[in-house]
């Protein structure tokens, strides 16, 4: 079968087993692509991550950014894949394979739309670059984040940027992520009194203390979201203690909470709203946390306009406007100024065996993107 030039990248791309944070080869044939019709390409890596700026400019117009990441989760079990994970195959006119919607197809189709793009236009007045990292799956401190940091230093900013992420729920196109919740790790040790099973007035068992705290949380009604965030929740996703016997109360017992949050919150007034929760129950205890990334959202702008209109033109569907999901390294650029909208392949296999693409999906996600550069990039 005679493959589009969209998926012909992207076999290539499936082809590199690039699971977190090893690149295995991706950026560098993004980097011969893009340097073939103009890009300056600047490798900015970080510790074991890789990351590129790639940027080709011509006069002073605005500034579009594609977003995107090279790594992969693990392929899981290898013996529930029909095929080989890092192996491209078609079957029943899917593409399969890791990576195939999260999010190597978003990748091929920036590039196959940015060569057309050149191609018909030879010269524009904007620029046009890449943002791709290969931490976007993993810890997300070395990649995204750091890259932003860097050209922030240096005064280049983002006008728009479209993050490839897999957005679509049932056919390509039906949904633009205009934003995403805030994910916040909370780790609430509650300190008790060591002691024998045997002998439980000797001790203080911090699981009596820990049960009303773990209630007061997860039925706290936090809000009732509003017009683009669901409400904030919170979830019990880990208990623990360093109890190794079978006879011994514990001295403490910790609990790892998430909270994903709306933009009625940040993490200032959400650890002090969970203090006060704590507080209440009037017990001893550590808290620590881990920051994500915080809520944002994308006003409608030209990208957003720009970005309704091509899907309809190109795809016939009118797209609804979400921030579901969990987080994206879109959190990293919004808060720079710059519209960011998430725009990619159906999300329905993503991060399970047996990922895959429609093959159809790809060449039509590059004539998105072809459109929306036509009507930003004059």
């Amino acid at each position: 079968m005679k493959l589009e030039s969209s998926n012909e990248l992207l076999f290539e791309l499936i082809k590199c087993n690039s699971v977190t944070p090893n690149d295995a080869g991706c950026q560098d044939i993004i980097i011969k692509r893009l340097e073939s019709i103009g890009f300056e390409c600047e490798r900015m890596n970080f510790g074991k991550v890789k990351n590129i700026w790639a940027h080709r400019q011509e006069g002073n117009g605005p500034l579009l950014c594609f977003a995107g990441h090279t790594d992969v989760v693990l392929p899981g079990p290898l013996e529930e894949w029909i095929s080989e994970p890092f192996v491209p195959t078609i079957r029943n006119k899917m593409i399969y394979g890791r990576g195939a919607a999260d999010m190597k197809s978003g990748l091929a189709a920036m590039i196959d739309a940015t060569e057309t793009f050149i191609d018909r236009k030879k010269t524009f007045n904007g620029k046009i670059a890449f943002l791709i990292t290969s931490d976007e799956e993993g810890p997300a401190r070395d990649g995204t984040k750091k890259v932003i940091e860097k050209l922030t230093k240096r005064n280049e900013k983002i006008d728009f940027c479209i993050v490839g992420e897999p957005s679509s729920k049932k056919k390509l196109g039906d949904t633009i992520k205009v934003g995403r919740r805030g994910s916040l790790s909370c780790f609430l040790s509650v300190i008790g009194t060591q002691g024998h099973s045997a002998y439980p007035y000797l001790a203080n068992n911090p699981f009596k203390n820990i049960g009303p705290v773990i209630d007061d949380l997860m039925n706290h009604k936090w809000d009732i979201g509003n017009e683009f965030f669901p409400p904030t929740n919170l979830e019990i996703v880990d208990a623990s203690t360093n109890n190794n016997a079978i006879n011994v109360i514990p001295g403490e017992v910790t609990i790892t909470m998430n909270i994903r949050f709306n933009n009625l919150w940040n993490y200032d007034s959400l650890k002090n709203k969970i203090s006060k929760i704590i507080d209440h129950h009037k017990i001893r205890y550590k808290l620590k946390y881990r920051e994500s990334g915080e809520p944002f959202l994308s006003e409608e702008g030209p990208l957003l306009t720009a970005s309704k209109n091509a899907i309809e033109e190109i795809l016939g569907i009118k797209p609804e406007l979400s921030t579901d999901g969990g987080t994206s390294d879109g959190r990293f650029i919004a808060p720079t100024g710059a519209e960011v909208i998430e725009i990619g392949s159906i999300n329905s296999s993503i991060h399970k065996v047996n990922e895959c693409v429609p093959i159809k999906d790809t060449p039509n996600l590059s004539r998105v993107y072809l459109r929306i550069l036509e009507k930003l990039i004059r």
